[in-house]
């Protein structure tokens, strides 16, 4: 005999709205505390879930709100990743413009690409987004996505902010980091501006997304020293306080948009970003060769790096400081032959190491 919560999972699926509305939104504390509830009969709940995300907003949005807490569970990631009639629902939905639940939508992917499943938006196609990107790469269109969607300005009710980690765990990928820094200009700069927001989960997912991508890049020598110019002012800006008493000699290293920063400045409080800021640093110090190096070194890092050692309340980021330091202003005789190659999936040089953060803990839930 079916236990009341089992009778309500049940009506999920019944013909009056009302009915479907109230079931779901009473089922969404459920899929966090009982998921096995939506398991039975090999997760027929789950598939008929999967349907219901094209169901009335108000419906929708609790079912989003349930997928994405059941998507913590591997069986349920499993069926939810390989199923591309939901993958195209989702993308359809997400690059609307008046998708009143884009932002669960962009959730629910940031979960999925637990799953390398997900690394097919790489070479999935589909119609272009004419208000979006002329491209018919999913992913591309997604990178469109997130940077035309900042501050709610293509969709009025998504920041897509959480699209921040799906780029994270996807860039764990050789094929999706060479896509990234491959093209001119590179898709990466969609995501670059971005280690400065006003959103955290935008700023940290940001800065995961790129580090990922230099960790996994199969020709770093070659591919990271021409991002370079684009790309440092970008790190360096979080990690400069207001009125820092730079030299003028040293002032006039800094690229040019960093040397007019005034007392309206603010540097990053969290201690996760900056050390993310610099596991990136870091990996173009020691993966992109001794050109990548002095392009570092003369673009006035080291200043940046020292007032930041000085000013910044935390052992383990003065630490990490510490580190880039050493190779950064190191001869390129005394830099190590074997610095940043891959090692069992971290980059090592001397003691020194980076690793492809563990996205596990960033698994979004509804509470």
């Amino acid at each position: 005999m079916p236990t009341e919560l089992e009778e309500l999972v049940e009506f999920l699926y019944h013909g009056n709205t009302q009915i479907r509305q109230i079931a779901a939104e009473n089922l969404v504390p459920y899929s966090k505390t009982q998921p096995s509830v939506f398991k039975a009969n090999q997760l027929t709940p789950v598939k008929d879930l999967k349907l219901l995300v094209k169901d009335y907003a108000p419906i929708a949005r609790h079912v989003l709100e349930i997928l994405i807490n059941l998507s913590t569970e591997s069986d349920v990631l499993a069926s939810l990743a390989g199923d591309s009639s939901l993958l195209e629902s989702v993308l359809f939905r997400i690059t609307n413009p008046k998708e009143v639940n884009a932002d669960l939508f962009a959730m629910l992917l940031a979960n999925l690409a637990k799953s390398d499943l997900l690394s097919r938006l790489l070479t999935l196609e589909r119609k272009p987004v004419s208000s979006l990107s002329e491209s018919p790469i999913a992913l591309t269109q997604l990178l469109t996505l997130y940077a035309k969607g900042a501050n709610k300005s293509y969709n009025p009710e998504a920041s897509f902010d959480y699209l921040a980690y799906l780029f994270a765990d996807l860039a764990k990928f050789s094929s999706i980091a060479t896509y990234l820094t491959g093209s001119s200009p590179p898709l990466i700069n969609l995501l670059t501006p971005f280690t400065v927001h006003s959103s955290h989960p935008r700023r940290l997912g940001t800065a995961s997304a790129i580090r990922n991508t230099f960790l996994s890049l199969p020709s770093p020598k070659t591919s990271l020293p021409p991002l370079i110019p684009s790309i440092l002012p970008c790190l360096l800006y979080p990690l400069i306080g207001p009125d820092l008493p730079f030299s003028d000699a040293e002032t006039e290293l800094l690229p040019l948009e960093l040397q007019y920063l005034g007392s309206e400045q603010k540097q990053e409080t969290d201690p996760e970003i900056v050390g993310t800021i610099l596991d990136i640093l870091f990996l173009i110090l020691a993966r992109g060769g001794e050109e990548g190096r002095m392009a570092v070194k003369h673009r006035g890092t080291y200043a940046v790096l020292r007032e930041l050692h000085l000013n910044f309340d935390n052992e383990e980021v003065r630490d990490k400081v510490d580190r880039v330091i050493q190779i950064l202003m190191k001869e390129e005789a005394e830099v190590p032959a074997e610095a940043g190659k891959d090692s069992g999936g971290g980059m090592v040089t001397g003691e020194a190491q980076v690793e492809h953060e563990d996205e596990e803990e960033k698994m979004i839930q509804i509470f």
